[in-house]
């Protein structure tokens, strides 16, 4: 993958329910983004999902994650493992299977306003940057097994893993975020370090050693309840916020309510060779097969791995779609046009899809004759 070759492999996994309609609407939009920018995309396309217990005998086959090995980006779509049979060893949950595995530590979960979308504040930009390998997430934090143990019918027992080379990475990825052009040089802690003294005083403590590295960025730190209420009632304050496993999945759903909800809601699993486009939100089984689902967070999680290669691969045209994606998006929005019903439309997913490459194809042809 080389800016000479000007061509990316990208490995792609549906997921379930409405997983193949917004994986499918998300490849088409990369795909046109990046042919406008010169750079063609390989799709590979793996099972993944119930569909492939069927033909394979898992949800995520062995032969895909040998195979994921050697591509360094992916996109997952929505999983409904909530749904899968417990102790059923052919229902692994790929995601939380492929971001332990693949050491994906990073959760990075930005929240905007976007213009046309009712907002708690038209000026909020921030990043939740969450630790992605441990914490209470029982399928991560023990090497076998399941981290959450029942002594009798009455308890439940659930193991909590907090590791100094877990909070230091994540802190640092949080840092460095913190640097892009666009952001605003401050990083937010969001602990529970007054009770829980030795996992969040550890995580803290990272975080603050990491600060020594970064002069030039600003920490500050919130205990997490505390930091919720200011997420509501401050939210343009925050610019780049690190947290650990469990304090980052709540946080994150919850910004995406302030800025028009989780359909809106991107995300990005970044390690140290691999990157994981997935949207914050679930498989909405409730929804699936009707084509009414809602494709922006997942395209808006693949122009986030478009910034990831280009940046890796010295590959500026990528990261270049990348933000010409974000840009129609926002026209979209801006214009309301062909909207999902949870958006307030009345469009279908492949409608707002063609509209979005619409949008694409006229960002280029403004530039090509600017």
């Amino acid at each position: 993958m080389t800016a000479a070759a000007q061509r990316v492999t990208i490995a792609v996994l549906e997921g379930d329910d409405i997983g193949p309609e917004v994986v499918a609407a998300t490849v088409e939009v990369l795909e046109q983004a990046a042919r406008i920018r010169g750079v063609a995309i390989d799709w590979e396309w793996l099972p993944s999902g119930t569909a492939a217990v069927r033909e394979h005998g898992s949800t995520l086959p062995d032969a895909v994650v040998a195979r994921l090995r050697e591509i360094p980006g992916w996109i997952l779509g929505p999983v409904g493992h909530h749904a899968y049979p417990m102790g059923d060893l052919r229902f692994r949950n790929p995601s939380g299977y492929l971001r332990k595995n693949f050491e994906l530590y990073s959760n990075v979960r930005p929240s905007r306003s976007w213009p046309g979308v009712a907002s708690v504040s038209d000026a909020v930009d921030l990043v939740i940057v969450r630790e992605n390998t441990e914490g209470f997430y029982a399928d991560r934090n023990v090497l076998d097994g399941n981290g959450e143990f029942r002594p009798d019918e009455d308890m439940v027992i659930s193991l909590r893993v907090v590791t100094r080379r877990a909070s230091m990475r994540v802190a640092r990825q949080a840092f460095e975020l913190a640097r892009y052009r666009g952001r605003h040089r401050k990083v937010t802690a969001v602990h529970k370090a007054n009770v829980l003294r030795r996992g969040d005083g550890l995580f803290l403590a990272c975080c603050r050693e990491v600060a020594a590295e970064y002069s030039d960025i600003k920490l500050d730190d919130f205990l997490v309840d505390a930091f919720a209420m200011r997420l509501i009632t401050r939210p343009a304050e925050h610019d780049v916020i690190v947290t650990t496993n469990m304090f980052g999945d709540i946080l994150s759903d919850a910004s995406a309510g302030l800025v028009g909800g989780l359909g809106l809601a991107p995300g990005l699993n970044i390690g140290e060779d691999h990157a994981m486009a997935q949207a914050v939100h679930g498989s909405a089984p409730d929804i699936s097969g009707r084509g009414i689902a809602n494709p922006i967070a997942e395209i808006l999680s693949g122009a986030l791995l478009f910034g990831w290669l280009g940046r890796g691969a010295g590959l500026g045209a990528l990261r270049d779609a990348g933000h010409d994606i974000d840009a129609a998006v926002a026209r979209v929005l801006s214009a309301r046009d062909r909207l999902t019903p949870d958006l307030g439309g009345t469009a279908s997913t492949t409608a707002l899809t063609a509209s979005i490459v619409t949008q694409l194809d006229s960002g280029a042809t403004e530039a090509a004759t600017a």
